[in-house]
């Protein structure tokens, strides 16, 4: 997230959503009322919120719901949102510091593009295991595009890919480094191969025989972690096929 950027459109609409007495006086006349209204147009207000609301989701998720909506005013509820959000981002690192557990985070939208790409709509509505079985058609796609085939698919697309085989006509291979026949070289393509059958066996066919469970939003993002991880070993691969 861009922080500066957020506290500024953040600032925008605290200073547009001020409100101020609609009581009104001058030359021989003095109109008194008990309404208000904000800074700015309600118009203006609303095209700022459409851009509020989003930083709101990401910062403070449960805005809509934690934040006591008693008071009558249209904007009550976004403003006092805004104003905690704006604390949250200025002081983030403050408090991380001195409340312990300055932990990395993860970000998933950071994860490998092919990972993202398949999990991203579904991730942004709360579908999380759905986003995850999309992050894994992705994959398995983007790694049968590589090695040209569309014979073979998941724990056996890979454990072909990966083997330590010379190619065949119809079976590219994928290095992960340059085949000198080290034990290094070995072992990066059995650790590929494991990764992969531990991904489809651990994650995507559990995930296929639950459709009614939901995933923790944790839970699903280290999933992605994982895919990540081969995935990024699939796009760094060089092909190796048949002379």
């Amino acid at each position: 997230m861009n922080v500066e950027w957020a506290i500024g459109e953040l600032d925008k609409f605290i200073t547009m959503t001020v409100m101020t007495n609609n009581s009104r006086s001058g030359p021989g006349y003095v109109s008194i009322t008990h309404t208000s209204s904000t800074a700015s147009s309600d118009a203006d207000v609303t095209k700022q919120a459409q851009v509020v609301e989003k930083i709101l989701d990401r910062v403070i998720p449960t805005w809509r719901t934690d934040i006591d909506l008693s008071k009558t005013n249209r904007w009550t509820r976004h403003r006092e949102a805004a104003i905690r959000a704006r604390e949250e981002l200025i002081r983030k690192q403050e408090v991380e510091e001195n409340l312990g557990e300055n932990a990395p985070e993860l970000s998933a939208a950071e994860l490998h593009p092919w990972i993202w790409e398949g999990a991203k709509s579904l991730w942004q509505s709360g579908h999380y295991r759905e986003a995850v079985g999309g992050a894994i058609r992705k994959l398995n796609a983007e790694t049968q595009n590589k090695v040209g085939r569309r014979d073979v698919s998941e724990t056996n697309l890979f454990k072909q890919a990966f083997s330590m085989d010379q190619p065949k006509p119809d079976a590219a291979r994928l290095r992960r480094m340059k085949d000198d026949g080290s034990d290094t070289y070995k072992s990066v393509q059995r650790g590929a191969m494991a990764l992969a059958e531990g991904v489809f066996a651990g994650i995507r066919n559990p995930l296929s025989h639950e459709v009614d469970q939901e995933l923790a939003e944790q839970e699903a993002l280290e999933y992605l972690a994982a895919l990540s991880v081969l995935a990024r070993w699939v796009d760094q691969s060089d092909v190796e096929a048949a002379s």
